[in-house]
């Protein structure tokens, strides 16, 4: 069972000065679009334009995190095709999940059967994720800018918390302190093994 907005909103407390929490590693990403110029926060000058970076996975000759740094600790379910994982630890979300294929394709490159799996594992995924108590939505987010190999995000954020909303979600995850190991992992055995009644191995 994830965790109530009071359990949350507790642990923020305890680990904040006055309750603002450390800015997330992301505020000194090139690609962060804020930026505070004398008092106020306003959108950073955009850089001109350049070739988009290589991704992850791109480049011929060089390893695929994606493929070849698979943790089988971090893996809670898989299939033939399809794994499901998790970011080794606690964050300030309930859970944070990535759906991948195996094999080493990105969105585009999906025939119509994986496509098919990863559309219906997905739907699973909400119901389940959005069934925990104290989980309120499953965001399901899909950025590939940053690897080349497909992955699909399942973002759950927690009931209540109003101020954790929208578009912003994911960014919370790096602020809020993270959450109890024990209540984590149950709700990780929860979400696989629910999984696994449609096929498929339950990992953790």
């Amino acid at each position: 069972m994830a965790e109530t907005a009071e359990q949350v909103h507790a642990r923020i407390a305890a680990a904040s000065a006055n309750g603002r929490l450390a800015a997330p590693p992301s505020n000194d990403w090139d690609n962060f679009p804020w930026e505070a110029v004398d008092g106020a926060v306003v959108p950073r000058v955009l850089p001109p334009p350049a070739d988009d970076p290589v991704r992850a996975g791109e480049t011929p000759g060089l390893p695929c995190p994606a493929c070849d740094s698979v943790k089988s600790d971090n893996v809670i379910w898989e299939d033939e095709a399809w794994r499901l994982k998790h970011f080794g630890a606690p964050s300030g979300l309930p859970v944070v999940l990535i759906l991948e294929p195996k094999a080493h394709l990105d969105f585009g490159e999906l025939d119509d059967d994986l496509a098919s799996e990863h559309g219906r594992i997905s739907n699973r995924l909400v119901r389940i994720i959005e069934a925990l108590d104290n989980v309120a939505r499953c965001h399901v987010l899909r950025y590939g800018d940053g690897g080349a190999h497909a992955h699909t995000w399942f973002v759950a954020r927690t009931a209540r918390l109003a101020g954790v909303v929208g578009s912003p979600v994911i960014e919370w995850n790096d602020v809020l302190p993270p959450g109890p190991e024990d209540v984590w992992r149950a709700d990780l055995h929860t979400i696989a093994t629910k999984l696994a009644n449609w096929g498929g191995d339950a990992r953790a």
